[in-house]
């Protein structure tokens, strides 16, 4: 119920329902009587101290339509299937609301929704002949000469930048990070990891002294060294998504996993060769964008039995809602 309805003005306003002479009824009054409004209402009434409802001419009032036994039973059948859910078929005591997903299906259409996103992301990058994957290795615990960077653009697979990182604060590692202010000024920036790290593979490492920490945010020098950067697609936070593992059934946020063992392997290479590991992610984009990438045999959309959730309910409705 709104907080208030206004009066509406010129119209006649009784404060009090005894007050309210014979012949004069809400809609309400009517409907219970099998009528309906027949013409403007001539007055108003409060009610809930700040609501007025108008009111209207008994003598004016026409009947209801009523249903034919064909309309009642598809609205009978339409408040059935409001407790069933559409994609499983469970039928649970309570209404299911507008999208009809069970508990349990809703927590795989959430995944699969996600994993379709991420499809759509990758399709993206690959069809963007701009965006270039920029793989980093700076573990200051390493020798400097197994530290560098390598820039693989995604479209064509095509090595566009390659070269020892340096140690921080030296000439060489200068060069570099001008050579990728130029390079990423007119490009879409892929990175490897997501805010679970290595640490040594985020492209902020380039900027900052070796351990220490890096405040998040867009860097306005840099801004392809932006830390965690939710804009910015990373190969992680495509693949984990499309995988769909969880470490919970109940979990409707994919993740990727903090161990990785036989069962959930790395979907890439990770090594000290940086463009045999960035050749590696970019074909791992190509594959998510053509659907060919193996997704976890225990998502959630695939250890029920019940196929695929169908979205397209779904999102027409929010569509319907974004565009109102």
């Amino acid at each position: 119920m709104p907080s208030a309805v206004p009066p509406i003005p010129g119209l006649r306003r009784y404060t009090r329902w005894d007050e309210i002479p014979d012949g004069l009824y809400t809609k309400t009054q009517l409907g219970s009587q099998g009528l309906k409004p027949g013409g403007e209402p001539v007055a108003q009434a409060l009610y809930h101290g700040n609501c007025y409802a108008p009111l209207y001419l008994i003598g004016e009032a026409v009947a209801k339509r009523a249903c034919t036994s064909a309309q009642r039973a598809a609205l009978d059948r339409a408040r059935a299937l409001q407790y069933v859910c559409r994609r499983c078929g469970h039928q649970d005591h309570e209404p299911l609301g507008r999208g009809r997903w069970c508990d349990r299906c809703s927590v795989a259409a959430a995944l699969f929704d996600l994993h379709d996103q991420a499809q759509q992301r990758a399709r993206e990058l690959v069809a963007d002949p701009a965006a270039a994957l920029l793989v980093v290795d700076v573990d200051p615990d390493a020798l400097p000469t197994a530290q560098a960077v390598a820039v693989i653009g995604v479209r064509g697979r095509d090595v566009l930048y390659t070269a020892p990182a340096g140690e921080y604060g030296t000439p060489e590692r200068s060069a570099v990070i001008d050579r990728l202010d130029a390079l990423f000024a007119d490009r879409c920036v892929v990175e490897e990891p997501d805010f679970t790290g290595p640490l040594s593979r985020f492209p902020d490492r380039l900027i900052c002294q070796p351990n220490q920490s890096f405040q998040p945010g867009p860097d306005p020098v840099h801004p392809w060294a932006a830390p965690h950067s939710k804009v910015r697609p990373s190969v992680a936070r495509i693949w984990a998504p499309w995988f769909g593992w969880t470490d919970r059934p109940s979990s409707t946020i994919p993740s990727i996993p903090s161990a990785w063992g036989d069962d959930v392997p790395l979907a890439w290479s990770r090594s000290l060769d940086l463009v045999a590991d960035g050749r590696s992610m970019v074909d791992l984009l190509h594959r998510i964008a053509d659907g060919s990438e193996p997704v976890w045999e225990r998502a959630a959309w695939m250890v029920d039995g019940y196929g695929e959730p169908d979205l397209s309910w779904d999102r027409r409705r929010n569509g319907l809602g974004a565009a109102a």
